[in-house]
């Protein structure tokens, strides 16, 4: 590279000559800083830059990247248009090696990958310093944040940065009130001048003024809703990893369906749900978003079959027919009960919300959109908790609430009486299902 070249390329790359004042490190002798700001913010480039300066001062040998998911530290993190590889000068890029999770610089300096999803990896590495991204997202928050903070040791004086969107979270409350955390917030407005006009039109004006845009614009720490039948302290009490889990004597996906198809449409909850043999209901995954009827089928169903589970239980109350019809174009074997909502949500709910208060009930690792909607809804919304619903159908089937007839075929049962069916008449009838897992006979 020319000197010409790497002038430019020195100069392309300064940070502090385009950084906002409040997006560089603030002065004191803090060992975290706590960056709480909203979307579109910088807080990636933030995170980043910070742990670029400390690389190529060679002032810390070893630096952990901690994210939601391993997705998440490799996507947003390392190879995001705001992460290490793209804000490094060419003159100094790091080596990466994806299959180590590593980043390596010329002097020596390696960063590591983790995620809350497996916080046990982080037990027995030594770091000097930490990039802690989206903490507000992670699964498993204080396991995740325990783990680090005792491989956090290396050097006279360890630091890590927090660059999330605030979540009323016990651990972020406790970090507001500490005398060694730096505090910095931001709006996402700060950072008008970088963002797409078509966000700021379609998001910013859409979500302007709303709780959620409080949360995810204003980066308000929000506390919980006066009326909502879960408390962030309820959830972070009662999760359960997936490192800690009975044996499930029982599987259903619950699936609450949007039935209409578009921009503006509802989203259609799938939650699976598992009753263990300590007769404790867990959430076991959300797989819950904007589908169209044949996707969402299809998802439930994938679901059904990958968790090996005994039921899809789905509402019924808006097109129950085409529910049904709709879920056996998929697999006409699939066991399937369809419900229908009698009472308000509420009143529906609530007998979960106490399994929960009673420590009967637990989330298995982070679902943050879920979490939001558990703890936000509240009599007289006028939002559609559709994760939920899902959630409340799931856990009532498990909890007793809806007893399904002696008669009812599990998932492996009706495979096997499906099997039998079709090679005895092979030409000629065929099986479908009726509600509640009842077999019949087509011709």
């Amino acid at each position: 590279m020319s000197a010409f070249s790497s002038i430019a390329d020195a100069l392309e790359c300064d940070w502090a000559s385009k950084a906002r004042s409040e997006q560089l490190p603030p002065p004191g002798n803090w060992t975290t800083w706590l960056v709480l700001a909203g979307r579109g913010w910088g807080k990636t480039r933030c995170g980043a830059e910070w742990v670029r300066s400390l690389a190529e001062a060679a002032s810390v040998a070893r630096i952990a990247l901690v994210g939601p998911t391993a997705a998440d530290c490799r996507d947003t993190m390392v190879e995001g248009s705001s992460g290490l590889l793209a804000i490094a000068p060419n003159s100094n890029r790091p080596v990466y090696e994806p299959s180590k999770r590593r980043l390596t610089w010329s002097n020596g300096v390696q960063a590591a990958m983790f995620s809350s999803e497996e916080p046990d990896r982080l037990r027995g590495p030594q770091h000097g310093a930490a990039w802690l991204d989206e903490m507000g997202a992670w699964q498993n928050l204080q396991s995740t944040w325990d783990m680090l903070q005792f491989g956090l040791r290396v050097g006279k004086r360890p630091r890590q940065v927090i660059t999330t969107t605030p979540k009323p979270l016990k651990l972020l409350k406790e970090l507001l009130k500490r005398e060694d955390v730096a505090i910095t917030r931001g709006r996402t407005m700060d950072n008008a001048e970088n963002l797409a006009p078509s966000f700021l039109s379609q998001i910013v004006n859409r979500y302007e003024g709303t709780r959620l845009g409080r949360q995810e614009l204003s980066a308000e720490l929000l506390e919980d809703v006066q009326g909502a039948l879960w408390t962030r302290d309820l959830i972070e009490q009662t999760r359960r990893s997936k490192d800690d889990l009975p044996p499930m004597k029982r599987i259903v996906v619950g699936v609450d369906p949007a039935i209409s198809v578009g921009e503006s449409s509802a989203e259609t909850g799938i939650v699976v749900c598992g009753l263990g043999t300590d007769e404790h209901a867990y959430v076991l995954e959300d797989a819950s978003g904007k589908f169209s009827p044949i996707e969402w089928a299809r998802r439930a169903v994938g679901l059904y079959q990958r968790w090996n589970a005994d039921r899809v239980i789905a509402e019924a109350n808006q097109g129950g027919a085409m529910v049904e019809t709709t879920i056996r174009a998929v697999d006409k074997n699939v066991s399937l009960r369809l419900v229908h909502a009698s009472k308000a949500k509420i009143p529906r709910a609530e007998p979960i919300s106490a399994l929960f208060e009673q420590n009967r009930a637990h989330l298995v690792g982070g679902f943050d959109v879920l979490e939001d909607q558990l703890c936000t809804y509240e009599a007289g919304s006028s939002d559609s908790p559709d994760r939920l619903d899902a959630m409340v159908w799931g856990m009532s089937e498990l909890s007793g609430g809806k007893s399904f007839p002696a008669h009812a075929f599990t998932a492996e049962a009706s495979r096997a009486f499906a099997a039998t069916m079709a090679a005895k008449f092979p030409n000629g009838p065929g099986v479908d299902w009726g509600r509640g897992g009842r077999p019949r006979m087509v011709f």
